[in-house]
C-alpha cells in the first residue's frame, strides 16, 4: 500500500468510528466517513478495495498496536507466565474506547463470507502476544498455543461485551478462570507423558506431530506451516 493510500485509510478509520455504532462496519458508514473526511470515491477504493471490512480489520490492528505498546511499558517480569498472558488479553480489551465498535465487528465477522477474516485477525492478535512473551516453540506447540489462546481470547471478548460490572471486574475473573482451565490441561498432558502406558499408546501420533513446524520466516497467517522429514 502506498503512503497516500495508508494515510487515506487512517483518515477514513477515524471518520468511520462515529458512524459504526449506528450503521455497523457497512458501506453506508464508509460513505458517510468519506464525506466527513472529504475523500473522493476513487481514493476510498484505492485505500479500502474491500470496503468497510478493510477498516474493521484496520481497527482491530490498531487495538493490537496499542496492546503491544502497553506491554512494552508495563513491568511483566514479576508476574507468573500465566499472569502475563492474562495481562496481555486484558491490555488488548482495555485498548478499546467504544465497545460498540467491537460488537459491530463481531457481527460483521460472524457472516460466513467474512468469518475467515475474523479468525485470521484473532489468530494474529494471539500470535503477537506469544511473540512478545518470548515464545520459542517451533513445532506443533506453536499452533496449539495460538489456537488455545484464540479460544480464550474469543470467549473473553464475548463475556466482556455483556459485562457491566465496575471496571469489568467480572470479565477479569472470567479471564483468570479460562487461563486456569488451560493450565489444568497442560498439567494433565504432562502427567500423560509421564505415564508409560499412555505415552506408549501416543507414541505413533506424537511421532507424526513432531514433524510439524511453524511457518517459515516471512510467511504470514500461521498456515500451512512446514513439514520436516
Amino acid at each position: 500500500m502506498t503512503e497516500q493510500a495508508s494515510d487515506t485509510k487512517a483518515r477514513l478509520l477515524e471518520s468511520i468510528k462515529p458512524h459504526v455504532p449506528f450503521d455497523g462496519w457497512s458501506e453506508a458508514s464508509l460513505r458517510a466517513a468519506a464525506e466527513d473526511a472529504g475523500i473522493s470515491h476513487g481514493l476510498v477504493k484505492a485505500a479500502c478495495p474491500r470496503g468497510a471490512v478493510d477498516l474493521a480489520l484496520a481497527f482491530h490492528e490498531e487495538g493490537d498496536a496499542a496492546m503491544l505498546a502497553r506491554m512494552e511499558q508495563e513491568d511483566l517480569s514479576r508476574m507468573r507466565y500465566s499472569e502475563r498472558v492474562a495481562a496481555a488479553v486484558r491490555y488488548r480489551l482495555e485498548a478499546v474506547d467504544d465497545k460498540e465498535l467491537v460488537r459491530r465487528g463481531v457481527t460483521l465477522f460472524a457472516l460466513p463470507h467474512h468469518a475467515l477474516d475474523g479468525a485470521r485477525a484473532i489468530w494474529g492478535t494471539c500470535d503477537r502476544i506469544w511473540e512478545v512473551l518470548g515464545d520459542t516453540s517451533d513445532d506443533v506447540n506453536w499452533y496449539t498455543k495460538r489456537a488455545t489462546l484464540s479460544g480464550v481470547y474469543s470467549s473473553t471478548v464475548l463475556y466482556w461485551l455483556g459485562d457491566e460490572s465496575e471496571g469489568h471486574a467480572r470479565t477479569w475473573d472470567f479471564l483468570d478462570r479460562r487461563i486456569e482451565d488451560v493450565m489444568q490441561i497442560e498439567k494433565v498432558k504432562a502427567k500423560a507423558r509421564e505415564n508409560r502406558v499412555v505415552s506408549g499408546l501416543m507414541a505413533g501420533p506424537l511421532a507424526v506431530l513432531s514433524k510439524i513446524r511453524k511457518p517459515a520466516p516471512g510467511r504470514t497467517g500461521g498456515l500451512p506451516g512446514r513439514w520436516t522429514r
